[in-house]
């Protein structure tokens, strides 16, 4: 029972950062949005068991991605594009899409769960947890390519921090 409450809470934190971000005029606080969106991912990612996506989900994209974004944000002079025409009349498309997807939904709870046939779970294997049988496949098998993609990243960005100081 309290996992099902925490997935419909992720679930919720999921759609409501997704909308606010699609609607929300000011740019930051759509960025702002998307972290929300992103952490309701990351929980549910969390609540299937899987570590490593929910670590990465923290980490790279809330961490790193939105960061970026903030910086690009800060950095564009947006007041020039807050001036200009947003919508070019393309809302006819949008009431045809949303009255797809409504009619999609509908068709769903029409036909009922029974029409909606899962295939048979796999059996549970008792075994190290997802990010040891992660590590063990990348730093045995795949060692050598994980270090050249490390030192090409390196490179790249002492390659950015140059051309950056040459602009300064």
């Amino acid at each position: 029972m309290l996992e099902t409450g925490f997935f419909y809470a992720f679930a919720a934190l999921t759609l409501i950062g997704a909308i606010l971000t699609v609607t929300l005029r000011n740019a930051i606080h759509c960025a702002l949005a998307l972290i929300g969106s992103l952490a309701g991912v990351a929980g549910l990612y969390l609540l299937q068991k899987a570590e490593f996506l929910f670590a990465v989900q923290i980490v790279l994209y809330i961490g790193g991605i939105m960061v970026l974004f903030l910086f690009v944000i800060m950095l564009v002079n947006l007041d020039a594009s807050a001036r200009e025409r947003q919508f070019h009349r393309h809302w006819i498309a949008a009431v045809i899409c949303v009255i797809g997807c409504g009619a999609l939904i509908t068709w769903f709870l029409r036909q009922g769960a029974g029409s909606m046939h899962l295939g048979q779970s796999a059996p549970e294997i008792p075994s190290a947890g997802n990010v040891e049988a992660l590590s063990e496949v990348l730093f045995k098998q795949y060692l050598v390519p994980f270090e050249l993609a490390s030192i090409l990243l390196l490179v790249a960005v002492v390659g950015s921090v140059i051309m950056a100081k040459k602009r300064i």
